[in-house]
């Protein structure tokens, strides 16, 4: 055995990773130009989209934090994963469209278009540093929690390792390696954790027994507003303001849509994905509190997964769901490693030189994610101390100080033609530096250093309730610095706002009445799942 695993189970992850590369590998044979290398040739199905979407958004972090914060709080965690499968909706219903009509490459180059340059510098920029402090960064923590307990290998050796496996295909294959190997790795990942729910159930005595032997407030999904993490007001008004920016405006989510074959292909990715989002509440948040159940309290927050895995599973078994752990944080990285590149290579090289033929774009691609990685890496000691054995909480608290700001630039952008540039640039900076000052005084909370009172009492505001004020705030300083300044040429925002749009959201291709049908499906399950759990 290597640490908790058995033979079986080397083997078992041994064959998912001969598996993994060779998809990988299998495109980083063909030749690549800019579109094929960073969008996949636009040429990507529905099934595979939806699925990228699914197992790119779903990294470790997602396994262990989920069930964490199960253990310490239960279901109400998984309001925004179900929030998701409405606002993948508006991803492919509402901004798709404009996206695929002006043929963009990242989500800056949008932005550029719709308001200014300084507006796709600035997304640029945030969009990298937010992906060290949270997406990589965290993935390889998470990672690392993982190996260390069931191989036994340090938080270095198992960053190491995960980034190693996963930038070979990455940085050869471009984004068609990132989607095909997500294919494979959705599978992977759903069944993994399908099988540690089953037996974790199983040993819990059933469903009905899990209930009455945990606290009934863990079953209702709807917390009053005085809770500390998931209050009611933050979750119906705060939440959907970070899922319209992860989801619908964020380069990492966006790139997957960006490279479908049509509309229609890139709505039915979205739907797909909608419908696949509904699991994690059942098979990554469930766990968690199976894992206080069975520990009589004694194993709770971030560690709770991984306890499960080694002290529930039999051989082989286990080795399935540590693939499908290392499937969710391979794909995870691998896809932000890809949009990182393309933010660097599309939006800064390109930019400072724009004489560069596709071979050294494709070149300086591959090599751009370095030292995001090494960054990653270097932040790693800083999580365990701000996530308090929550890592989604954090990972959510962070992106809640970046993301209003961004929302409400994309949002009043596409349904107002009169906000403008300067508008734009004003709301991203306020928004900026309002998140900065109360990401520096909740991390002097966490370490003892602030002295004020006033300042202790902002760095306690709910991070959802702070998400609010943010993108009100932000909303404000747009709508202001816009009716003050000049309006826009409405020649240049042509499909680029609701008002300039012409046709393009109306435009019925072949899937179109199964994508309606199957929308509506997905918001009927989701009203029956929170009747349910309220």
């Amino acid at each position: 055995m290597v640490g908790n695993l058995s033979l079986r189970d080397a083997l078992i992850i041994v064959l998912y990773f001969v598996a993994v590369l060779s998809v990988g590998l299998y495109f980083s044979r063909r030749k690549k130009t800019t579109t094929e290398y960073f969008l996949a040739g636009r040429h990507v199905g529905w099934i595979a989209i939806g699925a990228s979407l699914f197992s790119t958004n779903i990294s470790s972090e997602h396994f262990l934090g989920l069930a964490g914060t199960g253990s310490k709080s239960g279901l109400a965690v998984g309001h925004f994963e179900w929030l998701a499968c409405l606002i993948v909706l508006v991803l492919g219903w509402v901004f798709t469209p404009f996206y695929l009509k002006t043929g963009v490459f990242t989500m800056p180059e949008f932005l550029e278009r719709r308001y200014s340059s300084a507006a796709r510098w600035y997304l640029s920029v945030v969009s990298i540093v937010a992906y060290i402090f949270t997406k990589i960064s965290i993935s390889l923590y998470a990672g690392g929690i993982l190996l260390k307990a069931v191989v036994g290998w340090d938080m270095t050796t198992s960053a190491i390792v995960i980034v190693l496996a996963t930038g070979l295909y990455t940085i050869l294959g471009g984004l068609a390696a990132v989607i095909y190997t997500d294919l494979l790795q959705t599978g992977v990942l759903i069944l993994g954790s399908m099988a540690l729910t089953w037996i974790g159930l199983r040993e819990a005595g059933g469903w009905n027994e899990l209930v009455a032997e945990t606290p009934p407030e863990f079953w209702s999904m709807f917390k009053p507003m005085t809770d500390p993490d998931f209050p009611w007001t933050g979750i119906v008004f705060g939440a959907p303001i970070l899922g319209i920016w992860y989801w619908c405006t964020d380069q990492y989510i966006v790139q997957r849509v960006l490279s479908a074959k049509n509309l229609d292909h890139a709505r039915g990715g979205a739907i797909f994905a909608g419908f696949l989002k509904i699991l994690p509440v059942f098979i990554l948040v469930l766990p968690g509190i199976i894992a206080l159940k069975l520990s009589n309290g004694a194993v709770s927050g971030d560690k709770a997964y991984a306890w499960m895995v080694t002290t529930y599973l039999p051989s082989g078994v286990r080795g399935l769901v540590v693939a499908g752990l290392l499937a969710a944080l391979m794909s995870s990285l691998s896809g932000m490693f890809n949009s990182t590149s393309t933010l660097l290579t599309i939006d800064i090289f390109k930019r400072l030189r724009p004489n560069a033929d596709e071979r050294s774009l494709v070149a300086f691609g591959r090599l751009a994610t370095g030292v995001m990685v090494l960054l990653g890496l270097a932040w790693i000691p800083f999580i365990g101390l701000l996530s308090d054995e929550r890592m989604y909480v954090y990972l959510q608290s962070v992106q809640a100080y970046i993301s209003p700001p961004i929302a409400a630039c994309f949002l009043f952008g596409i349904f107002w033609h009169r906000v403008n540039g300067k508008g734009a640039i004003a709301s991203l900076l306020t928004g900026f530096m309002l998140g900065a000052f109360r990401f520096i005084i909740e991390i002097q909370a966490k370490t003892g250093t602030l002295d004020s009172a006033f300042l202790h009492s902002v760095a306690s505001v709910n991070f959802l309730h702070y998400a609010i004020f943010l993108f009100v705030v932000s909303s404000a300083v747009l709508v202001g610095v816009s009716l003050d300044t000049e309006a826009p040429d409405r020649r240049t925002l042509q499909h680029l706002t609701f008002s300039e749009a012409g046709n393009i959201h109306f435009e019925r291709g072949k899937y179109h009445a199964l994508n309606v049908t199957a929308s509506i499906a997905l918001v009927v399950i989701l009203l029956g799942l929170w009747w349910t759990f309220r």
